[in-house]
């Protein structure tokens, strides 16, 4: 009998879209997924890569971090290695039928390991599920599943991830998505991005649809664009709305539609996938994706070791006044004027201001990040009563902490015009400096934002700035 033969034989290829028998060469890495199941009983199908196909166990609980939690897993026949990426709805009537939802991935090292006939150890290497683990074979297709105690042992419990670790989406998403594509003039078509599930509450006070937001963002991409393009980006990601499991997304992934991909050393032995928004279009496929607030890269690519755009995030201490915020403001400007640099105020859509300088000439990311740093520690200097330079908590009461760091390869800023996920929709937005005294950090909504497009662009000139 050839490998995947059983898997053919369960399975009418002209009803359901799970991949056809494939066996592919096993790589360096060993691939593994894990899939949340609910099928007629809801449950979790780990499956480890081996010799081309995927060793398949259903476990009705799902993994345990907890060392004592022996979890029955049943094995069940081996799944071509594509079935890795397969993620949503095997039709009633069929073989397993009900949502499949991309629950973890990553890869695995077997350690003490004869053959999968026998118990084994190994190690998993994946988003949420990692550290050392044992099968126990007991008798036919029986097996437990038992976490080996080590760094990650009680970890969490697997219980409060409710989406997909590859699109955000939860179990009722991926259903509704699949029904909504059949009938698709459901959805909503944006810029030629189809919009899933438009009516989902994102925001309830005010109450705000994921299609909103996707307005919001078809509306102020003309202003936005041009400040996000090619600047690689991490997103916030809210698939059931703002009050409940929220995730930052920085990684690049073949759902990602119209995004650019860099690839870039993120330590000395690892390298990972990074994306950036090209267009009006990119930027609606990542709300599609359930992406709200978009925090950027302080350069363009592909000159990404060539910073050019500075941010200073005024973080003030939760109780100081308002007054002295706005004083904080003023003060870092007047030392950004005495320096003869051109910059450019925000509000941060929460309890802050950001000051931004576009600056071409630090060649270097080393260079540039001692430069914030040291008008951080000027500020500090020259008010000590009032500037922090230092992050720590305790050093900051009373003060305002002028946050500096983000200056720093590989870290991100919120961007302009781009929504913040907190209870209410308020927006990272542009205002002039004359403007201070009036907008509040948190004061410019959604509607609001949208209804200043028509006035002038309180940031004219920034690309034309040059110092």
């Amino acid at each position: 009998m050839k490998k995947l033969q059983k898997y053919e034989e369960k399975r009418d290829f002209n009803k359901t879209k799970e991949p056809k028998g494939a066996i592919k060469k096993s790589k360096k890495k060993l691939h593994f997924v894990i899939q949340h199941h609910l099928a007629r009983k809801d449950h979790y199908d780990v499956r480890l890569e081996w010799n081309g196909t995927l060793k398949s166990w259903a476990v009705p609980k799902g993994p345990s971090y907890n060392p004592k939690d022996k979890r029955l897993a049943i094995q069940v026949e081996d799944h071509p290695l594509d079935y890795r990426h397969f993620e949503g709805t095997i039709p009633k009537g069929q073989y397993g039928g009900g949502t499949v939802m991309i629950f973890d991935e990553g890869y695995w090292e077997p350690t003490e390991f004869q053959d999968f006939s026998h118990s084994f150890k190994f190690v998993l290497k994946g988003k949420r599920i990692e550290g050392k683990w044992t099968f126990i074979h007991l008798e036919k297709e029986n097996w437990l599943l038992i976490k080996e105690k080590d760094f990650y042992s009680n970890k969490t419990k697997i219980s409060q991830f409710k989406t997909s670790i590859k699109t955000g989406r939860t179990m009722k998403e991926i259903e509704s998505h699949i029904k909504k594509c059949k009938n698709s003039d459901k959805n909503h078509i944006i810029e030629g991005i189809e919009i899933s599930n438009p009516n989902k509450i994102i925001f309830s006070k005010p109450k705000v649809t994921k299609y909103d937001i996707a307005k919001y963002y078809q509306k102020v991409s003309s202003r936005m664009i041009p400040y996000i393009e090619n600047r690689i980006i991490s997103t916030v990601r809210a698939p059931e709305g703002v009050e409940n499991e929220k995730f930052f997304k920085k990684h690049f992934e073949n759902l990602h539609q119209n995004m650019g991909k860099v690839r870039i050393s993120s330590s000395k032995e690892k390298k990972e996938d990074y994306y950036y928004i090209k267009n009006a279009e990119s930027l609606l496929s990542e709300v599609q994706m359930n992406s709200y607030e978009f925090h950027i890269w302080g350069s363009t690519y592909p000159k990404i070791n060539k910073p050019n755009y500075l941010v200073f995030d005024l973080d003030p201490d939760e109780k100081m006044p308002l007054k002295k915020v706005r004083e904080g403001v003023k003060d870092l400007k007047s030392i950004l004027d005495e320096l003869h640099l051109v910059s450019f105020l925000k509000t941060s859509g929460g309890k802050g201001y950001h000051i931004i300088v576009p600056i071409q000439s630090l060649s270097s990311w080393t260079s540039f990040r001692a430069f914030a740093k040291n008008i951080a520690k000027i500020m500090e200097m020259k008010w000590p009563e009032k500037y922090v330079s230092n992050m720590s908590f305790k050093k900051r009461k009373g003060h305002i902490y002028i946050d500096w760091v983000r200056n720093t390869k590989m870290a991100t800023s919120v961007a302009p015009y781009s929504l913040r996920v907190k209870s209410k929709p308020t927006v990272s937005m542009p205002i002039s400096w004359n403007e201070l005294d009036k907008i509040k950090p948190d004061d410019i909504t959604m509607d609001l934002a949208i209804k200043r497009l028509k006035r002038k662009d309180p940031w004219e000139g920034f690309f034309e700035v040059d110092q």
